[in-house]
C-alpha cells in the first residue's frame, strides 16, 4: 500500500467530524507521504512510527514501516514491522528476508529455516525465491553444521538447466564445510556463462586459494579471464577475498543480486535497496558488500546516504574502484574539480585497470579539465598493443583527444588525430559518423566526409545519429530532396535530440515547406541549449539565413 493509499484509507474511516487523535493520525500520514516523495525514509518511519502509535491497526501500516526502514537502514524498525507481520499471517518476501537475516546474525539456525522457508518449499516459489532460496538454504546448513549442505544448491541446478552459478555456490559451501577435493572437482567441471557465474568464481577461487588449492584457483582464474574477455566488470576490481561463514556466503549473494537489480535500466529501486540492506546487515566489512548498497542507494535517490558510505572507509584507503565510485558521485552532486582529483587518484592507485582511466577521463571531461583528460588518454596510449581490441580502444582514445581539441577550435591539430582513428579501424560506422561530421560541420573536406558519413549509414542504416549526419551533409551539398526523408527518420529514431531537430527545420525551409520548418524548430527551441536557442528565435523570426543555419 503507497503512502497516499494509506493516507486514504485512514481518511475513509474516519468520522465525519474527526476526534484530535485523528487529527493528528492524519498530520503524522501526511507528514509520511511527504517524506516519502521527498526521498527522506527515515522522517518517513518517524511519522509513520508517531501514527502506529496512534492507529496501530491501520491497514498497510506496518508493511509501510517495513519498506521506510529498509530504505533507511534501520535494522531494529525493520525487524519489528517484520515481526507484526508475520505474526499477523502476512508472509511477504521483505518481511521473511528481514527475519531470516536478523536469525543468521544471531546464529539461530532453527529460526532462520522457519522464516526463509526452506523446510516447506517443495515447488521453487516465485522467481526471487527461487534465486535465494537455495543459497540460503545452503548457508544455513553451513552455519548449523549440517551433512552435505550444499544439496539445496545441486537440487535447484537438477529441476532445469543447471545454473553455474548455483553449482560454484555449491563448492563454496563444501570449502566451508572443509571438503576442499568435492569443491575443487565442482570449479573444475563448471563452465562460466554469465557474469554472476564469473563473480561467484571470483569469491571461489580466493577461497581455494586460502584452503591451499591454489593450482584449482589459478585455474579457475584463467576461466574467469577467458569469460570477461578482458572486460572490467566494477565488481570484478574489488578485492577477492574469501567466504567462510554463513553470514559471509548469504551477504555476498545478495550483493551480486543487488548489484544486477540496481544496474539494471528497467525496474523499480526498491527490490536492489531491500537486497543490499540486507547483505549490508549481514557483512558491512565486504567491500563488493558496500558496492552493491552504494548502488542501490543511488538508484534510489539517495546520493548523499551513497556518498556517506562511501566516505566510511575504517581508517583503510578505500579500494580503487569505490573511490573512483565516489568521485562520480561526486561529480554527480556537481562538486567536479574534488571528482577529478580523486578519480585521478584512484587510477593512479591501480595502474593496470583501462576501465578506471576511462572512467577518469569521462570525469576530467565532465569537468572541462582537458589536461587531466590528456592525462587519462596518455596513460591508456602508452599501455596499447596491436590486438583487435586494444586497436579499437586506441581508435577511441584519438577521438576523444580530437574531440578536446575541437572543443576549443584547433582543428589543425585534431585532424591528424581523425585520420588516424580512421586508419587503425576504417569499418567503424562510428568512428567513421565522427570524423566525416566533424570535418563537415566545420565545412571541411566535403565530399571525403560526405563518403565517410555513407559509408557509416551504409553499416547502420537504423542509426538516428549517423542518419541525422547523413541527412545534413546532403543538406550541405545541395541535395535537400534526399535529405529530408533521412532527416525525418533520424528525428523519428531520436526525437528529443535538439540537433537532428533543428537541422529537419532547416531542410524543410529550404525544401520549401516553412510552415513545417517553423513547427519544428518551435519544437527544437523546447529542448535547445542557450547558443541554439538564440539562433532558434532568429530563425522563427526572420526565417532561415546563412547565418543562423544549423552548424
Amino acid at each position: 500500500m503507497t503512502g497516499a493509499a494509506l493516507l486514504a484509507a485512514f481518511t475513509a474511516a474516519a468520522p465525519a467530524q474527526a476526534t484530535e487523535s485523528g487529527r493528528e493520525v492524519l498530520n503524522a500520514l501526511a507528514r509520511a507521504r511527504l517524506a516519502e516523495e521527498a526521498g527522506d525514509p527515515r522522517a518517513a518511519l518517524t511519522a509513520l512510527t508517531d501514527v502506529a502509535s496512534r492507529a496501530p491497526g491501520l491497514p498497510g501500516l506496518r508493511g509501510r514501516m517495513l519498506e521506510q526502514a529498509m530504505q533507511g537502514g534501520d535494522l531494529a524498525a525493520a525487524r519489528s514491522a517484520a515481526m507484526q507481520l508475520w505474526t499477523s499471517g502476512e508472509r511477504r518476501f521483505d518481511a521473511r528476508l528481514v527475519l531470516t537475516v536478523d536469525a543468521v546474525r544471531r546464529s539461530d539456525w532453527r529460526t532462520a529455516r522457519t522464516f526463509a522457508g526452506v523446510d516447506g518449499d517443495k515447488t521453487g516459489g516465485d522467481p526471487m525465491t527461487r534465486l535465494l532460496l537455495p543459497v540460503i538454504g545452503a548457508w544455513i546448513e553451513v552455519g548449523a553444521r549440517g551433512k552435505l549442505p550444499e544439496r539445496p544448491l545441486l537440487a535447484a541446478g537438477a529441476r532445469g538447466r543447471p545454473e553455474p552459478a548455483f553449482i560454484l555456490e555449491a563448492a563454496l559451501v563444501q570449502l566451508a564445510a572443509k571438503r576442499p577435493a568435492d569443491a575443487v572437482a565442482l570449479a573444475d567441471a563448471t563452465m562460466l556463462t554469465d557474469r554472476t557465474s564469473q563473480l561467484v568464481a571470483l569469491r571461489l577461487a580466493a577461497t581455494l586459494d586460502a584452503a591451499g588449492e591454489g593450482e584449482a584457483a589459478k585455474r579457475l582464474r584463467g576461466r574467469i579471464a577467458l569469460a570477461t574477455g578482458g572486460r572490467e566488470d566494477p565488481l570484478l576490481l574489488l578485492s577477492d577475498r574469501p567466504v567462510w561463514t554463513a553470514r559471509g556466503g548469504i551477504a555476498h549473494w545478495l550483493a551480486l543480486l543487488a548489484d544486477g537489480f540496481a544496474r539494471a535500466p528497467v525496474g523499480n529501486s526498491r527490490l536492489p535497496l531491500m537486497i543490499a540492506r540486507s547483505a549490508w546487515w549481514l557483512d558491512d566489512s565486504d567491500p563488493t558488500v558496500r558496492s552493491a548498497l552504494v548502488e542501490a542507494l543511488d538508484r534510489d535517490g539517495q546520493r548523499q546516504a551513497a556518498l556517506a558510505l562511501l566516505a566510511d572507509d575504517r581508517g583503510a584507503p578505500p579500494l580503487p574502484a569505490l573511490a573512483m565510485r565516489k568521485a562520480e558521485l561526486l561529480a554527480d552532486a556537481g562538486d567536479l574539480g574534488a571528482a577529478t582529483t580523486l578519480a585521478e587518484a584512484a587510477a593512479a592507485r591501480a595502474p593496470a585497470s583501462r576501465s578506471l582511466l576511462v572512467r577518469f577521463a569521462d570525469i576530467a571531461r565532465r569537468s572541462d579539465d582537458g589536461a587531466a583528460a590528456e592525462r587519462a588518454y596518455a596513460r591508456l596510449e602508452a599501455d596499447l598493443g596491436d590486438s583487435e581490441e586494444d586497436r579499437a580502444l586506441h581508435a577511441t582514445i584519438l577521438i576523444a583527444r580530437a574531440d578536446l581539441l575541437l572543443q576549443n577550435g584547433a582543428w589543425d591539430e585534431a585532424q591528424p588525430l581523425l585520420d588516424r582513428a580512421v586508419a587503425l579501424r576504417p569499418g567503424d560506422p562510428t568512428i567513421l559518423n565522427f570524423a566525416g561530421y566533424s570535418a563537415l560541420e566545420r565545412r571541411r573536406n566535403i565530399n571525403a566526409s560526405l563518403a565517410q558519413i555513407e559509408a557509416a549509414w551504409k553499416a547502420e542504416p537504423q542509426n538516428p545519429s549517423i542518419t541525422d549526419s547523413l541527412g545534413w551533409a546532403y543538406v550541405l551539398t545541395g541535395r535537400i530532396a534526399e535529405a529530408v526523408p533521412l532527416l525525418e527518420a533520424a528525428q523519428r529514431g531520436e526525437p528529443e535530440n535538439p540537433v537532428i531537430v533543428e537541422h529537419l527545420g532547416d531542410a524543410y525551409w529550404q525544401a520549401g515547406q516553412r510552415f513545417s520548418a517553423r513547427y519544428v524548430w518551435r519544437a527544437a527551441a523546447l529542448i535547445a541549449d542557450a547558443d541554439m536557442a538564440t539562433r532558434l528565435e532568429a530563425k522563427l523570426r526572420d526565417g532561415l539565413t546563412p547565418a543562423t543555419m544549423a552548424p
